[in-house]
């Protein structure tokens, strides 16, 4: 086991991973450190249901190629907890990662593992010179999410909101859930909203109908497919979005929400344009091009892999997947807190066959018999022990795409072991 897979361990070990929404904890920790979050100049929070990684990483990106320097705090990770913290131009190391917990233990107070990396975050970003912009990933809704603690950050990005996370709140509604992430939204910044489904739309606008602060909507610009790229418009600017990277046009959307927000912080059409093609989202729609898994497959047949695991998510990669020639078996792995059966519906008549599969080192996986059950309904289903088998069990002279996909926590596994 690496050095990092090991230390995440231990913090496991020592700090709970139950999510317990209470900002009562984090905010008595900070005040014995001397509020550090306060010297992080210029936050930006990023909150919302699906596409706060794709969001944020490709904002990250434009600020970088405008000479800013920016630190990142995302969860979860995919394989390498140094991952959740990016640190001007690097990540953080694990000897940094200690030094900052051993700080934070000396206060004596109880956290969960989730407030104590956002406390290390925060510590770790707080020694960085130099520092333009700290993007901030929200964890669970935002209202009590450890990372809600500013109270005029210079922005805050609304991705898209949907029906997950629903047995967090009471009553389990939609409304609620909107709540949960609107109610404490700044008074004093620039919100920005990403692309909502019409019902969502229209309760996210009633939410914040009283917000002092600045709001704009993704009405207020545009992303359309001309011929073999897409084209985002706004009412001053025009910019093709060239990529062989970003496959998916619910990550197209997410990227343009990103174009949105970096040009209102001056960062200039040119820069944005030259930099659109290096940006990258891993585990989200990625082909696999090298590695151990790649290997096991014949030269005609294509690995990819995707963390989706919202209904939302889903149907991203089932409109992806309805653009590809040829044949499209599945590998799929979930967690128990989800909803697999409306999940897998969603890809009905898409693929050949699933190979269901336990996530390996996860605790609250469903099993893969379990899955199997529900898939089966919809198509052809089998079981494996885990990857590797599943990808013998598929590869072939056929040519035809395998997808593995249905939890970031199976695809932080494959790229790790790949």
């Amino acid at each position: 086991m690496s050095s990092h897979s090991i230390l995440h361990k231990n913090l496991q070990k020592r700090y709970s991973r139950r999510i317990n929404l209470d900002l009562a904890r984090i905010q008595k920790v900070l005040t014995v450190l001397a509020f550090p979050q306060l010297e992080l100049k210029l936050p930006i929070n990023v909150l919302g249901s699906d596409g706060k990684m794709s969001t944020l990483t490709s904002l990250k990106y434009f600020f970088e190629a405008h000479k800013k320097n920016v630190t990142t705090f995302t969860s979860p990770h995919l394989y390498d907890v140094r991952h959740r913290f990016w640190l001007k131009n690097r990540y953080i190391t694990l000897k940094e990662i200690k030094k900052y917990t051993k700080i934070i233990e000396s206060t004596r107070l109880q956290l969960t593992l989730f407030e104590l990396l956002t406390c290390v975050y925060i510590l770790a970003a707080k020694d960085q010179k130099n520092i333009h912009y700290h993007l901030v990933e929200a964890g669970l809704l935002f209202k009590k999410d450890s990372t809600n603690l500013w109270t005029e950050p210079k922005a805050q990005i609304v991705t898209n909101i949907s029906f997950q996370h629903q047995d967090w709140v009471k009553p389990q509604t939609l409304t609620e859930i909107c709540r949960q992430k609107l109610d404490s939204l700044s008074q004093n910044t620039t919100i920005y909203i990403a692309k909502q489904q019409p019902k969502t739309l229209k309760i996210i606008k009633s939410f914040l109908k009283s917000n002092k602060s600045k709001k704009i909507y993704a009405s207020q610009f545009s992303v359309k497919k001309i011929k073999n790229y897409y084209l985002y418009k706004d009412q001053n600017y025009k910019i093709p979005i060239l990529s062989k990277r970003i496959h998916s046009k619910g990550l197209i959307d997410n990227l343009a929400l990103a174009i949105k927000v970096a040009l209102d912080f001056g960062v200039s059409r040119q820069t944005i344009i030259k930099t659109i093609p290096k940006i990258q989202f891993e585990g989200r729609v990625q082909y696999l091009t090298k590695g151990k898994f790649r290997k096991l497959l014949k030269s005609n047949e294509n690995l990819l892999i995707d963390g989706c695991h919202s209904i939302a998510s889903a149907e991203n990669l089932y409109h992806y997947l309805k653009t590809l020639k040829g044949p499209i078996y599945g590998i799929w792995g979930m967690q128990k807190n989800k909803l697999p059966e409306i999940f897998i519906k969603t890809f009905n008549k898409i693929f050949e066959k699933i190979i269901t599969i336990t996530i390996p080192n996860e605790p609250n996986a469903l099993k893969a018999k379990e899955l199997q059950s529900i898939a089966q309904k919809y198509m052809p289903t089998s079981v494996a022990l885990n990857v590797r088998a599943a990808l013998k069990k598929l590869s072939s002279v056929e040519k035809k795409t395998i997808v593995i996909f249905g939890s970031l926590y199976l695809v932080g596994e494959v790229l790790n072991k790949n």
